[in-house]
């Protein structure tokens, strides 16, 4: 068991912080957590009540069956209950709270010249003109709607409208390949895609309808494609840099097919009904990669994800109706979709995209940015004005204690605690945090469980640790916010997460717990990697590869990375007669950035004649990590058919890394 130097360093919430705070000590905290745990349904009925329903709930607040050898697993929050999420996260801020006038979002685009403020009032007119619109599409009910956008204003319009006609948004992150977009839209069988002329990544231009073009194109090969529409944002700043003669995308036009945002809303009804939908039903659709190489499609219900994600928000956050809030989180993950759009909504925050223009207060972001902070040192910090802010918040992957130290003193300056989140994709909302003023601090360390989430750490026998103990991080109970399913596949969503140790939710994370009963995230015990804070399947990574005739073989393995925490490290065994060389490596990772996107492309290639397996055929992915960061102390290696291997690999490897 390694224990960081940090573990015993404590950093304790101010007098300031605890003054007007949600939860302003450590025995509050306990307390509510306690009520939670034995009194769900009062205690999830309070936060309820705070919500407008159509009709009330038939059934208790929570259902649920963790236990596969007991029945079907399911979860259930408030079964009966009739309510609209687009409508509590935007006409009850407007018509109940009275807060149509304030400020929704700042939106900055590429340049300084880009800016755009959205009031409640705007973004509930933009989202009904969008949902007129998808009803005039066809939308209805159920249908699904793939959204390929950048991170500009109407793709908050369009997801809310989804939400709003009881359709099920499945938002596709715009800097994925074509071949991404199309496996997404194929699952969902979305009947309407809606993307964007481009968008400029800096200096350059991204022609993101011709991408959605060839995703649409490729769909239409694999089988008959559901899409009916297109719908294309003329994103403003390529309009504002095309009408000045320096940039014009050009990408096939099909009439009736392909149809312009802005021509479409301009005469669209600036009112529009919500649909009632039941507790249970869909929200969205998000993938997240699986350890097989095919994406899960993780569904989100209505309710339950909005009790979650409110209350998280508030909490976490100490969330007050004068805060300004920054999330860096791109919409297209999941701490876009809770922490950007419907979390912050819920509660009537403003968000925003830049620190110091609006006195920001609350900034949330992860370690990959921090670390690229680091890299330029305090220096550059000195040229703004951070005095506005009182919290950090800390996303995407485990922090490491030096990373948070710096956070803390450097941006923080020393008086802003951070809340560093552990959380999935398939959770909602956070389930390990801190609370700004209830907590004692430790770097790196999650610390505790957020109000209804009971975790613990098992063995590899399945046997529950107590006190001091480190193994497998699992849940006993769900929140409101859990998934529900894995989209068209129960089966894959039991297997995955409750087959291993059935009565327990499986995260698929290593955990340690302290002497303190402070939680430290270990990193993923399965075949996942966490690059940049975004998780994807080795099995994703590697199919890719063996796309490319050359390669017979491959395996891809994490090796530390100083900016992004975990970087890409891959074995490439060759077919006959084929050489490795620097053009191949380098039309490796060409092909990788095209199936999967930039963020997956591998910072290391090496040759490899073979892979260490096990006399069964089982690659050693233990050692290729060994081999990757050049740990010489393999221990024993007698399950290997062939051990000679090992040392093959560490002479390649010089190649590698040179």
């Amino acid at each position: 068991m390694v224990v960081p130097e940090s573990e015993d360093k404590m950093y304790y919430p101010s007098d300031d912080m605890k003054r007007d705070a949600h939860v302003s000590d450590f025995n509050s905290y306990l307390a509510l957590h306690r009520k939670s745990l034995e009194n769900p349904e009062g205690f999830w009925k309070e936060i309820a009540d705070e919500f407008f329903w159509k009709n009330p709930p038939t059934g208790p607040m929570m259902q649920y069956n963790f236990d596969s050898t007991k029945g079907s697993i399911y979860v259930k929050c408030m079964e009966g209950a009739k309510t609209n999420m687009c409508y509590n996260v935007v006409d009850r801020l407007v018509r109940e709270k009275n807060l149509g006038d304030k400020v929704a979002f700042y939106w900055e685009g590429n340049s300084p010249d880009h800016h755009l403020s959205v009031t409640y009032h705007q973004l509930l007119s933009q989202v009904c003109r969008c949902a007129n619109v998808l009803k005039q599409m066809g939308v209805g009910k159920g249908d699904r709607v793939s959204i390929y956008l950048p991170m500009i204003p109407e793709l908050v319009y369009t997801m809310l409208a989804c939400a709003r006609i009881g359709a099920v948004h499945s938002i596709v992150f715009a800097g994925f390949s074509s071949e991404c977009l199309c496996e997404r839209i194929m699952d969902t069988q979305s009947s309407i895609l809606v993307t964007a002329d481009g968008v400029y990544r800096g200096e350059k231009l991204i022609n993101l309808k011709q991408i959605a073009d060839e995703a649409l194109e490729k769909c239409s090969q694999k089988a008959a494609s559901s899409v009916t529409k297109c719908l294309v944002v003329r994103h403003q700043t390529l309009r504002t840099k095309s009408s000045s003669g320096c940039h014009k995308l050009q990408t096939p036009w099909r009439s009736g097919y392909h149809v312009w945002w802005d021509e479409v809303m301009k005469d669209a009804p600036d009112e529009c009904e919500p649909e009632w939908v039941d507790a249970e039903d869909p929200l969205f659709i998000l993938y997240t990669s699986g350890s097989t190489g095919k994406p899960k499609g993780i569904l989100h219900t209505v309710a339950g994800y909005m009790l979650y994600t409110s209350l998280t928000f508030k909490y976490v956050f100490d969330h007050h109706p004068d805060d300004v809030y920054w999330c860096t989180a791109d919409i297209g993950w999941i701490t876009g979709h809770s922490y950007v759009t419907y979390g912050p909504l819920a509660n009537g925050a403003t968000s925003v995209l830049v620190i110091e223009k609006y006195k920001v207060t609350k900034f949330y972001t992860a370690p990959t940015a921090i670390r690229l902070l680091m890299k330029y040192g305090r220096d550059p910090l000195q040229r703004y004005d951070l005095s506005s802010l009182k919290i950090l918040g800390s996303v995407g992957e485990p922090i490491n204690p030096e990373a948070w130290q710096w956070y803390h003193d450097a941006v923080g300056q020393g008086r802003c605690p951070v809340v560093d989140t552990f959380w999935q994709t398939e959770t909602g909302g956070h389930v390990l945090t801190p609370l700004p003023a209830a907590t004692p601090l430790k770097p790196g360390s999650a610390t505790f469980p957020f109000f209804g989430v009971e975790p613990a750490i098992l063995s590899e026998d399945g046997e529950e640790l107590e006190g001091e103990a480190e193994g497998y991080l699992v849940f006993k109970r769900p929140w409101p916010g859990i998934m529900r399913t894995v989209y068209r596949n129960h089966e894959r969503f039991e297997n995955i997460y409750f087959k291993k140790f059935p009565g327990f939710y499986v995260t698929g994370d290593g955990c340690r717990r302290d002497k303190d009963g402070y939680y430290w995230i270990t990193g993923r015990i399965d075949d996942m990697l966490n690059i940049s804070g975004h998780l994807m399947s080795t099995a994703e990574v590697e199919a890719a590869l063996m796309v490319h005739p050359a390669v017979a073989e491959a395996a891809v393995v994490s090796r530390p990375h100083q900016l992004k925490g975990e970087c890409l490290y891959c074995f490439v065994t060759l077919t006959n007669n084929k050489e490795f060389s620097q053009t191949l490596a380098e039309e490796l990772k060409k092909l990788v950035r095209e199936k999967i996107g930039p963020i997956a492309t591998p910072d290391f290639i090496q040759n490899a004649p073979a892979l260490p397996k096990t006399r069964s055929g089982k690659i050693m992915r233990r050692i290729l990590r060994q081999i990757a960061c050049n740990e010489k102390d393999l221990g024993d290696l007698s399950t290997l058919s062939d051990p000679k291997v090992v040392e093959v690999l560490f002479s390649q490897r010089c190649e590698a890394t040179a």
